[in-house]
């Protein structure tokens, strides 16, 4: 795709983490399943392989699922002062369920961040 400005700055790296594209066209699929990165994009070959996500995506889930999950445990508690047992019939789906559909989104938007910044080990180039 000769001719065209990637430069890192055209698409919102919160946009494309949110879709979980491709940071760069904003158009190519980020992941390959659930959590595995894509080695390339499939529409604008940026190598995706060199990405470095590391446990970040995972802080920001635990940190805001976690708030979530003791805020509603607070509220319930003193609304309906019920057993424990009852805590744990709404918390757990909704902690594991918060989980996985916050993981993806986040990863992808750190890896766009990465990109946008130029770090762990994204650069101009495009492959051919």
């Amino acid at each position: 795709m000769a001719g065209e400005d990637w430069g890192g700055a055209t698409v919102s790296p919160f946009l494309a983490g949110l879709r979980c594209r491709c940071p760069r066209c904003g158009r190519g699929k980020l992941f390959q399943g659930m959590l595995n990165v894509a080695a390339a994009c499939d529409i604008c070959g940026l190598g995706l392989s060199a990405h470095d996500a590391g446990d970040g995506p995972a802080v920001f889930v635990i940190l805001i699922v976690g708030g979530l999950a003791v805020t509603s445990a607070f509220i319930v508690e003193t609304a309906f002062a019920p057993p424990i047992w009852a805590h744990l019939v709404y918390q757990i789906p909704f902690v594991l369920g918060a989980s996985i559909l916050f993981l993806r989104p986040f990863k992808a938007t750190l890896i766009a961040l990465q990109y946008r910044h130029h770090v762990a080990g994204f650069s101009d180039r495009h492959a051919d």
